[in-house]
């Protein structure tokens, strides 16, 4: 029998190091070639890492959340033969017996991001630590209540006090003889605290869970500390009539063009895609990158539209690549395709980066209005919120028109307001009058 070192392979052209936001192992398990051991996160990218040998976990190089060195050791086997840890010295052996300060030896549960109690000193694992501990002196407070029919022990004195107090003595416990509750566990019990367990039935809850940030909910809040740190925003909302624009697109998607390829359901997104598309050629300020520590604003001439999209992982962005080039239906085909990569967690580092304005959008959650944090280091950000039929004045009388908001982040520093609500109202026309937007 021998020993295996597997180091973290080169996840990226370019990349030096990687977060470990999964562990799919445990030491002591038996693993085969092509198990998935561990999965790290670079960038927006999740990469998982196989065991290229069978074997025998030994020991695990990582805790969850701790950022690996490409080439550092992250799993030692025990395997059939002689391994690739040497016997006798060797830069191997010297790496199995000495992991790096940075990289600790994690005890078996360490699989789970949540926070574990230490080991005891004997070395086996330990249970986790209960939310709330119990003093022996001290009556239960917040103990589940007593099965449904059995009568609490207690005096026709206490009982009366605890209805006149409102408490349900099926929530006390007592430290009298067989359980009785007595004055003192009345007063222990409203020494609590007004939020204690009353007649109602309600239940205090002192747990307190510790939630590690890994992964790309970690990646999320860095991002979003960066922007709202460095860029100061500006907020503008305007409204718009889609009416028409929903009549359009309703007749589009029943269209069926004979000898033509299957077109994808037109959504609100590609015809948004489009207007801005028309608008960032009048103000091409607006799709651009802003270097502020160079003093350099990087103006695009490519259209890179990031979408925000939700998915079981936290907010990802894939990006549509040059849609000044795509029309409306591959706008919309290439929408649904990264899409379904970013929620199935396939979707690939360059699909999710090298935007240069980004939409978002709430779809029927958007609420009547929003402040999007814009994406560094772009300079703009599109939010939709959500559509609604509203009665609006035609100039004789009221009629039901469907309306919706657009609520729009600029960074002040690059675009000024009224360069803002200029390309706001260019988006507006071009949405309220759909025909312009196929029109060259």
């Amino acid at each position: 029998m021998g020993e295996h070192i597997i180091k973290l392979p080169d996840v990226g052209e370019g990349v030096a190091e990687a977060e470990l936001v999964e562990w799919h192992v445990k030491i002591g398990d038996i693993v085969r070639e092509d198990t998935v051991l561990a999965a790290v996160m670079t960038d927006k990218a999740t990469v998982e890492i196989p065991s290229p040998v069978d074997g025998e976990i030994l020991w695990l190089g990582a805790e969850i959340g701790d950022t690996v060195a490409i080439g550092s050791p992250i799993v030692r086997l025990k395997v059939a033969g002689e391994g690739n840890v040497k016997p006798q010295g060797g830069d191997v052996e010297a790496v199995a017996a000495e992991p790096p300060a940075k990289l600790p030896i994690p005890k078996p549960e360490t699989a789970a991001p949540a926070a574990k109690a230490p080991p005891k000193a004997g070395g086996t694992d330990a249970k986790p630590a209960p939310a709330v501990s119990k003093s022996p002196q001290q009556p239960s407070v917040s103990g589940a209540p007593r099965p449904e029919g059995e009568k609490p022990l207690a005096s026709p004195a206490v009982r009366l006090r605890a209805k006149e107090t409102g408490i349900d003595l099926r929530q006390v416990s007592g430290t009298g003889p067989a359980g009785r509750i007595g004055h003192e566990d009345i007063d222990a019990f409203l020494a609590r605290g007004p939020q204690v367990a009353r007649a109602s039935g309600l239940a205090r809850n002192d747990a307190v869970e510790d939630i590690k940030v890994v992964g790309l909910r970690r990646k999320i809040a860095e991002k979003m500390t960066l922007s709202k740190s460095r860029i100061p925003h500006i907020t503008y909302v305007e409204e718009i009539d889609v009416t028409a624009l929903e009549d359009l697109r309703a007749a589009l998607n029943k269209e069926k063009r004979a000898g033509k390829a299957e077109r994808p359901k037109l959504t609100l997104l590609p015809f948004l895609m489009r207007a801005m598309v028309k608008a960032i050629s009048d103000q091409p300020n607006l799709n651009s990158l802003f270097d502020d520590e160079a003093g350099i604003i990087h103006q695009h001439g490519g259209i890179h539209i990031g979408i925000a999209a939700q998915t079981p992982s936290g907010l990802v962005v894939p990006v549509v690549k040059h849609a000044e080039a795509r029309d409306i239906w591959e706008c919309g085909a290439e929408v649904i395709r990264l899409a379904e990569a970013a929620k199935s967690g396939t979707a690939t580092r360059d699909e999710l980066s090298g935007s240069t304005i980004t939409i978002t959008s709430l779809g029927a959650m958007g609420g009547v209005a929003t402040t999007p944090v814009i994406n560094h280091p772009e300079v703009a950000i599109i939010g939709v919120n959500k559509m609604m039929v509203r009665p609006v004045w035609d100039g004789t009388q009221f009629i039901p028109r469907k309306m919706m908001n657009l609520s729009s982040s600029f960074d002040h520093r690059v675009i000024d307001g009224w360069d803002a609500a200029v390309f706001i109202q260019r988006i507006k026309t071009l949405l309220e009058t759909p025909a312009l937007i196929f029109v060259d």
